[in-house]
């Protein structure tokens, strides 16, 4: 098993504190299902909170024993995403193609990602073939529940760093613990995590933005779970908003999830927000 990517340093605490939220979108559908050749397919949707409008996207993907895989999606902004998965070129190396084409414009985008994975090393890149070419690449080294890594992008025509980011963590049992740093440097997170009881997850973050503020953001969530099918979410940032999510997997395959977002600072106005999504796999 290999020590976790660098995007995923500080995956427990953000996890909690931003997925199974449902607020963010009044409607969202997703379905999956698997035809008898294998080819698997996905369809989503959701409702825009500003003015009620329908975007989504059709998918379908074929993978055989050999570890090549082919995904395409087609979505309402009609972009047509194709992504072509190869088996490991060397021991322990994996890579993929993804390439965008719009029609209505002609534009079109390729990128190249390879990862390579050792018991205590991970390494990420991605390089965009048709613009620059410019290249990302990441790595994280970790032993003993101790993770650093770092993240550099750099834009060959011009020569130069675009950008870059570094982050450490630590994880032992049912507590984490994670310090970030990105956007060169300048926005620093501080984010924990802790399984307080077999029921109860407890994450805090805070994040400073040092090129435009000097407030400290902090967020601080929990979630409960009721039982095995069950789970409840509450979020409270020191902006006053406060975000609740319910998810309930109502049958096997079947999920519903509901959410609420309310703006303490402003409880008499429209600014509050309700969601629900719903997720069918078969």
């Amino acid at each position: 098993m290999s020590v976790a990517a660098y995007s995923d340093i500080a995956k427990k605490p953000n996890d909690l504190l931003t997925r199974d939220f449902f607020h963010l979108s009044p409607a969202s559908l997703d379905v999956k299902t698997k035809a008898d050749n294998g080819v698997t397919f996905t369809a989503r949707g959701k409702s825009s909170p500003k003015d009620g409008s329908i975007s989504g996207a059709l998918e379908a993907k074929y993978s055989d024993k050999s570890g090549i895989a082919l995904t395409q999606s087609w979505s309402t902004s009609n972009a047509i995403d194709t992504k072509f998965e190869l088996p490991p070129l060397i021991p322990n190396l994996t890579s993929n193609i993804a390439t965008t084409f719009i029609p209505s414009s002609g534009s079109t985008s390729a990128k190249l990602a390879l990862t390579y994975k050792q018991p205590l090393f991970q390494s990420n890149a991605v390089v965009d073939l048709l613009k620059g070419p410019t290249f990302t690449t990441n790595f994280s080294f970790g032993k003993a529940g101790v993770i650093t890594g770092g993240e550099i992008s750099y834009d060959v025509p011009v020569g130069r760093v675009t950008n870059y980011a570094a982050g450490l963590g630590y994880g032992a049992g049912n507590f984490a613990v994670a310090l970030t740093a990105v956007n060169k440097l300048s926005i620093i997170s501080a984010a924990y995590y802790t399984k307080a009881t077999p029921a109860v997850e407890i994450a805090a973050k805070a994040t400073l933005d040092t090129k435009s503020t000097s407030q400290v953001n902090v967020e601080l969530g929990a979630k409960y779970t009721i039982d095995a099918t069950t789970s409840t979410k509450v979020k409270i940032s020191n902006t006053g908003l406060v975000s609740l999510g319910y998810l309930q997997t109502i049958h096997p395959g079947v999920k519903l999830g509901l959410g609420a977002a309310v703006d303490t600072q402003r409880l008499s106005e429209p600014a509050h927000k309700l969601g629900f999504s719903f997720s069918f796999e078969a």
